[in-house]
């Protein structure tokens, strides 16, 4: 079956996922996130185009969850996608769940609500479901730095300078621009001080889970918080940029534990990564151009669950090993790349 747009015929995969089966996490505004959602951050290695052709074809094949950023440098090209998607008639507004999140260097009072205006614009849409606060540092870096750049103008958290910020995405909520806010490579102890002084409260966190870095106190902190835990490099992110690539990283998908589930269901191991991360309550957000890969991943969600025993398997392996460490946004005198997550 295929639908015209102008001269470009828009395919409706039969191999699809029916995203009615897909699991959701339901925020504390009685809101439904889908369970998993695509990634859209190609560090160095796709193109705009790349990436936009990979979203159209996720949603053909039953995502509803895109998950966006500014500073990934894509959004007007996914605009146009939705724009056929919307027009094809394969989905509306309504079924899918946009999320774009705030750069590092748009967290002055002035700057964010025409930062937030600016992926509207360039998403071509009216609302997102969701705007997060990037990382909770105005430390910016320019694209492709390697480990070492440094902004001259780094400093550390300060919590009233975020609380600014937040304000701002309040007001964003206000005027309807943005159904939810929240916030992404927040510690618990930064989380706890939003919490307290929050008038409207954080709706998630987006942080690094995989079966590598488990992040179990944060984890159940979210839970407990009412704040759903969203999950980028759910997989192990083979696809970062080279510069957080280190020495003493493990890797996820070569683990005996994942390896010998994968074996048993005849999947690559990265599926069992999502599989696990879905059963065990986050949001997994797996990234690829590669329709095989991000159908499989979706597929994760709704059939082969993994046992018991492999889930208890699985949560026994965590290696406490961070891939996102965020050194490019260290300040003089941080002794490591630790202090970013106190």
């Amino acid at each position: 079956m295929q639908n015209i747009i102008g001269k470009q015929p828009f395919v409706f995969a039969e191999d699809s996922v029916d995203p009615a089966a897909v699991p959701y996490r339901t925020v504390y505004t009685g809101a439904k996130l889908p369970a998993v959602g695509i990634g859209t951050f190609g560090s160095d290695r796709y193109s705009a185009e790349n990436i936009a052709q990979a979203v159209k074809g996720a949603i053909s094949v039953g995502y509803r969850h895109i998950d966006c950023a500014a500073v990934y440098g894509n959004e007007r090209m996914i605009g146009q996608t939705f724009c056929e998607v919307f027009d094809s008639g394969l989905v509306k507004r309504e079924e899918l769940w946009v999320t774009s999140k705030l750069w590092n260097d748009k967290h002055a009072e002035e700057d964010v609500i025409p930062a937030c205006k600016q992926s509207l614009n360039d998403l071509q849409l009216d609302f997102l479901d969701l705007y997060l606060i990037h990382w909770p540092f105005p430390n910016h870096h320019d694209p492709g730095v390697d480990v070492n750049a440094r902004d001259p103008h780094a400093v550390p958290y300060i919590h009233a300078n975020f609380m600014k910020t937040w304000r701002q995405m309040e007001k964003l909520v206000d005027l309807g621009l943005v159904k939810h806010i929240g916030t992404s490579n927040m510690s618990q102890a930064k989380l706890q001080l939003l919490l307290r002084d929050a008038r409207i409260q954080p709706a998630v966190n987006e942080m690094e889970l995989h079966p590598h870095f488990q992040q179990p106190e944060l984890f159940q902190f979210c839970i407990d918080n009412q704040i759903v835990p969203i999950g980028f490099s759910p997989i192990g992110s083979p696809t970062r940029p080279d510069r957080d690539t280190t020495p003493d990283d493990t890797v996820d998908i070569e683990d005996p534990v994942i390896v010998k589930a994968a074996e048993r269901l005849n999947v690559h191991p990265a599926v069992v990564c999502v599989k696990w991360a879905v059963q065990r309550g986050q949001v997994p957000i797996p990234f690829s151009i590669h329709r095989e890969q991000y159908l499989g991943n979706l597929r994760a969600a709704v059939i082969d669950p993994l046992t018991v025993e492999e889930m208890a398997a699985i949560a026994g392996i965590d290696k406490n090993c961070r891939l996102i460490k965020g050194q490019v946004f260290l300040w003089e005198g941080a002794e490591s790349w630790e202090d970013l997550w106190d």
